[in-house]
């Protein structure tokens, strides 16, 4: 399998700049949910953990095992500790690591990371479970799932070494990954769903919606791709295959080849929307804050975290 250079450089990708705009990101959400006064998305989740939040004086209405005895000894008086529930998801994220995703436009790989990382961020944020996985022939086996503020480095290190190249097999990966049914789950996909053929990502959703829980397709692209600038004979070279083929290319040619690809993405998007799942078209030229704050702005538990 061919794979790509070294490794994602950290610095190129996550640097100090990215980190505090997730950050900012983190709280325009919250700020966008506490203005439109939602709370969390109902779910048939199980798994609760309870968040301190404050103190108040005992009544003997309340349960006196809530009475803070540190708090007591210091101060004499009597306060019981106050805990908000919090609901825990699952949050599942899977970046396609096959070649297409890196060549020719290697835009695809380190906007494919940067989506990998802020999802990630969001659900450590949110007090849930986050499990990272690569995709190519197959699903990867994910490290342990994440959970904490303080496992965000743990994500940076997974991203930064993920290496791309090889082939895609949607079908075979869609039928074969199994999220956890223990918590509630948020799946993300993040890829450029480019099978053996056009028929095949259309099969793949048709697994992705027996998946338990909230399904995403984010299906990065670069504009090179809807609208090539090619003319006269050329060589086309699958990066994936290494299928080389000989063309001659006309201008009617490269307008009907615009017209199958937008074909391509508007029959991917049906597929999901018959399906219940989500889906997002993102061009890699396209402003990153915005189009993230709309990914989960549209409905997603993982929003509920930033209320």
């Amino acid at each position: 399998m061919a794979v790509s250079p070294p490794a994602n450089s950290q610095d190129e990708l996550f640097d100090a700049d990215f980190l505090d705009r997730l950050r900012a990101l983190f709280l325009r959400l919250r700020k966008r949910k506490q203005l439109r006064r939602k709370g969390l998305q109902s779910t048939p989740a199980t798994g609760f953990t309870r968040e301190f939040k404050d103190f108040r004086h005992y009544t003997p209405r309340d349960d006196y095992r809530a009475i803070d005895w540190r708090l007591y000894a210091r101060l004499d008086r009597l306060f019981i500790r106050l805990y908000e529930e919090i609901q825990e998801f699952h949050v599942h994220v899977v970046v396609d690591t096959s070649a297409s995703m890196q060549a020719p436009h290697d835009e695809k790989r380190s906007t494919a990371l940067k989506l990998a990382v802020a999802l990630a961020y969001m659900g450590l944020v949110g007090h849930h479970r986050v499990s990272l996985y690569s995709m190519g022939d197959t699903v990867g086996d994910p490290p342990p799932p994440l959970k904490g503020q303080g496992s965000l480095q743990r994500v940076l290190d997974f991203a930064g070494g993920l290496e791309f190249g090889g082939i895609t097999d949607l079908e075979k990966c869609f039928a074969n990954f199994q999220p956890s049914r223990r918590r509630y789950g948020i799946i993300f996909v993040i890829s450029d769903l480019y099978g053996q053929d056009v028929d095949e990502a259309r099969e793949a959703v048709r697994h992705a919606a027996k998946w338990p829980g909230e399904v995403h397709f984010i299906q990065v692209f670069h504009p090179g791709e809807a609208k090539p600038d090619l003319d006269g004979e050329i060589e086309l070279v699958d990066v994936e295959t290494q299928e080389h083929r000989r063309l001659w290319i006309t201008p009617r040619d490269r307008k009907r080849y615009e017209e199958r690809y937008e074909a391509f993405l508007t029959d991917i998007e049906k597929s999901c929307q018959s399906r219940q799942i989500d889906y997002q078209r993102w061009r890699t030229d396209n402003p990153f804050d915005e189009l993230f704050l709309d990914l989960l702005s549209r409905g997603s538990a993982l929003a509920g975290g930033a209320s």
